[in-house]
């Protein structure tokens, strides 16, 4: 199988980005894939949910050409991760004068080989559209986005939409939305009201799977754990396994 670069986006946070590419990577990782993650968020909280790190080289690194390649980090045999941290803050004013600067993690990633070994990349987006989400889009081939089931960011997908299709035209035609994870989904009126809304105007797109709140999945970070190993029992970890059954059927049949 070719491999498979997924952005997780949403210019909004706190809708689940972090978790989904911790708790879907981990899950692919035990089902025999090999499975990268690239923390593009100067946040780290990917790279904190999933390690004790302290010091070192970062994304930041790489992309800034103080680092001989990907800073990569094994968690298991299978999970790997290239961390961050809040020097990657710089980054956007650093690089903003860089010739072909939206395509430095793609070089960066195909220069170094790293794209040729893993089954599954996948980018932790930070919570805006700036340059670290653009350099995750033109390098992608998939897009998915987390997206809480309420009012406000159901209006903000029609920027992301927009952005998306500007890199699909001018940097990268392979970059499109996959799917719209719906997160943090309760049996409420609210809740149902917004999935129904978003499945008649988005149809198919929208992953059949919904997240549902579950307090579980803030803690397993707190361990350095992915929710699996947290908790296996919990209704965050039977809903990330379902997913992960879902997202891999649908790329497979693409």
């Amino acid at each position: 199988m070719k491999t498979r670069i997924i952005a997780v986006a949403n210019h909004k946070g706190g809708v689940g980005k972090t978790t989904t590419v911790a708790s879907l990577g981990s899950i692919l990782s035990k089902k025999g894939y090999k499975v990268m993650l690239i923390d593009l968020d100067a946040q780290a909280n990917l790279t904190h949910s999933l390690t004790t790190l302290t010091d070192g080289a970062t994304i930041y690194d790489a992309m800034t050409g103080r680092a001989d390649g990907l800073p990569v980090i094994a968690i298991t045999d299978n999970l790997h991760i290239v961390p961050a941290s809040l020097t990657l803050a710089m980054a956007d004013v650093e690089l903003s004068t860089a010739i072909a600067r939206e395509r430095i993690l793609s070089d960066t990633l195909y220069n170094s080989g790293i794209a040729d070994t893993y089954g599954f990349i996948f980018f932790d987006c930070p919570p805006s559209l700036g340059l670290m989400t653009l350099n995750a889009f033109t390098a992608a081939t998939d897009i998915i986005i987390p997206l809480v089931s309420e009012v406000l960011p159901f209006k903000g997908l029609t920027m992301i939409n927009d952005f998306i299709k500007m890199v699909h035209a001018r940097l990268n035609p392979a970059a499109h939305i996959t799917g719209i994870l719906i997160t943090r989904w309760e049996s409420s009126k609210l809740s149902k009201g917004i999935e129904a809304n978003l499945r008649q105007t988005l149809g198919d797109v929208v992953f059949q799977t919904k997240i549902r709140k579950n307090i579980r999945l803030a803690e397993a970070p707190l361990e350095n754990a992915d929710i699996v190993d947290y908790d296996p029992k919990c209704n965050g970890a039977k809903d990330y396994q379902e997913f992960a059954d879902e997202f891999l059927h649908r790329i497979q049949s693409t």
